[in-house]
């Protein structure tokens, strides 16, 4: 496997909005950024990938763009960008940029033109389609519920949007549409960026035809992922892509690759073949939905964890690498969805980073991890933003669901659990601004924040930041070979890392419970050293003992060429 810069980093996602406000206006912006970069400096990151900042109408926050070439005004203008990638290589750090390929804002002036008439120019830049017997042109559901196609009166036709209705989806069969995301792309890159993360870009091909999905439950509308989620064809462009804008830089590409398998690899991040550096892939998160899909819930499983985490990190062994990541702007907060925020938030916010941290991948910290943000406790539907959330909750009304069972839902699932502000000190709101943010802080940000952890040696924070250094130590916890252990135990996840003669065991405990830990064979004659625990002092290593809750530690051994099998 080649050593590269991007797979030794650490990266940080911020979602600018919610990250640090210094204009006054309760929104986050440019400046704000550039304000806390000594602070993500601190905590070790080298790559910071910021979520869309380009012109929008703010349908979608930010990823409905209006102006590939612009800056959205509540953020600043394109001379703080500059200054931003400024102080950001000043520093030594690199930046990444959020590519939205799949889709514009219904404000972007080629919709503007698209939709003027039947016969412009740029008509086919989008996807239009007549109604079928006084409907929609097929049964397709959009990604935030409803029906994928809005009606157009002025051209009496139907245009299709996977996400919101004012996304329409960019139709990537014309070549002019691909050249023109082409040059875009390039500017950015001309500019000094280092690279992008790619939204939803497995969505980018629809199936031929647009064919209806089998509907035996009699919906209104179905899900439509077969229909448009790695579709056959779809390398051709990701290919063109890569060879026409991205091989030519020294970037770091990551995609957004829902629905893909292992299987498909060495397409889409072989070390040769592969259009992105690394990709997204969704299990992990996806392993507490419930019979009727992301809404729904279901207990998750260790079991399955361990099983989906062996799948991705044996399976790109020598094909590709690894995006590691717990949560993201998308995502609910990991310490409430896998952890225990109320009896063990330190502990249990630390095992979890223990977990993905230290496996064979580059990790991605969602701003407010590295403190144990939590989800965000909204109590009324008016509390919410995000454009999704209102889509669904009408939907369940339209189908005559019980409202309790769908504000649940929503308290659990909505991707706004992530976007709370960032919580800097115990100021009034969060010392993200000084006027009421545009959406809530959230309350705990009392005992939850950035100045209070700066000042704890046993914070989430320092921990966070130890991981980074113990990290960044040693090539064996970079490119070193991912074995598990312990497959069958309910409880406990055990993983080794190991390259020529240096090996990390790391020993987690993914519940409040206290089990015994009977070590494997291969290291009971092994003298470990313990190098991290998130309990003080670190468990001895024995042939039995007990973890106590959500344990994790880390130890680590010399090998003196007797490889553990």
């Amino acid at each position: 496997m080649r050593t590269v810069w991007w797979k030794e980093v650490v990266a940080y996602e911020i979602y600018p909005r919610s990250f640090m406000d210094t204009n006054e206006d309760g929104i986050g912006d440019l400046p704000g950024v550039i304000s806390r970069l000594d602070y993500l400096k601190e905590l070790g990151i080298d790559v910071i990938w910021i979520c869309p900042i380009y012109k929008s109408a703010n349908d979608d926050n930010g990823y409905d763009i209006s102006d590939y070439h612009a800056i959205m005004e509540e953020f600043g203008s394109m001379e703080d960008f500059d200054r931003l990638l400024a102080e950001i290589h000043d520093r030594g750090m690199r930046v990444i940029m959020d590519l939205v390929l799949n889709h514009t804002s219904d404000e972007h002036p080629w919709f503007i033109e698209s939709r003027s008439s039947r016969d412009n120019p740029k008509r086919d830049y989008y996807i239009w389609r007549d109604s079928k017997e006084g409907a929609e042109p097929n049964n397709w559901a959009s990604m935030f519920n409803g029906s994928a196609w809005e009606y157009d009166e002025q051209t009496d036709q139907y245009y299709l949007h996977l996400y919101s209705r004012k996304q329409p989806d960019l139709n990537m069969e014309n070549p002019e549409v691909r050249q023109e995301l082409i040059r875009m792309i390039r500017w950015w890159l001309d500019k000094g960026i280092d690279g992008f993360r790619v939204d939803a870009i497995t969505h980018i091909k629809k199936a031929p035809g647009l064919p209806d999905m089998p509907n035996p439950g009699n919906f209104r509308y179905v899900d439509a992922n077969p229909g448009h989620r790695n579709i056959e064809g779809i390398h051709d462009f990701l290919q063109q892509f890569k060879r026409e804008a991205f091989a030519e830089y020294d970037i770091m590409t990551v995609g957004e690759a829902s629905g893909t398998d292992v299987s498909e690899a060495d397409l889409w991040i072989g070390e040769e073949n592969g259009a992105f550096n690394m990709i997204f892939q969704f299990e992990h998160v996806s392993m507490d939905f419930g019979a009727e899909g992301r809404w729904d819930f279901a207990p998750w499983d260790l079991a399955e964890l361990k099983r989906i985490t062996r799948k991705w990190q044996k399976g790109l062994e020598g094909v590709g690498w690894n995006a590691l990541f717990m949560e993201n702007h998308d995502q609910p907060r990991s310490v409430s969805r896998f952890g225990d925020p109320v009896n063990f938030h330190k502990e249990s916010a630390k095992m979890l980073a223990t977990f993905f941290m230290l496996q064979q991948g580059t990790p991605f910290i969602y701003q407010g991890q590295e403190i144990g943000m939590t989800n965000a406790d909204f109590s009324e539907l008016s509390q919410y933003r995000d454009v999704e959330i209102y889509n669904y909750y009408r939907e369940r009304l339209l189908d005559g669901k019980d409202v309790e069972e769908t504000m649940r839902r929503i308290a659990y699932r909505a991707r706004d659990n992530a976007r709370t502000p960032m919580q800097w000190d115990d100021s009034l709101y969060g010392g993200f601004s000084t006027v009421v943010p545009w959406i809530r802080t959230n309350p705990n940000y009392h005992e939850i924040n950035v100045q209070q952890q700066e000042k704890d040696p046993d914070s989430i924070l320092n921990f966070y930041k130890a991981l980074i250094r113990l990290r960044k130590s040693s090539q064996t916890l970079i490119y070193g070979t991912y074995d598990d252990w312990l497959e069958e135990h309910p409880e406990i996840f055990m993983y080794s890392r190991s390259l020529e003669d240096e090996a990390y065991l790391i020993v987690l405990n993914f519940f409040g419970n206290t089990p015994e830990l009977r070590m494997p064979s291969p290291w009971r004659e092994r003298k470990l050293e313990v190098v991290l625990s998130n309990y003080t002092p670190a468990e001895i290593l024995q042939d039995r003992f007990t973890l106590r809750p959500y344990e994790a530690v880390v130890y680590r051994v010399t090998l003196q060429g007797k490889a553990i099998t």
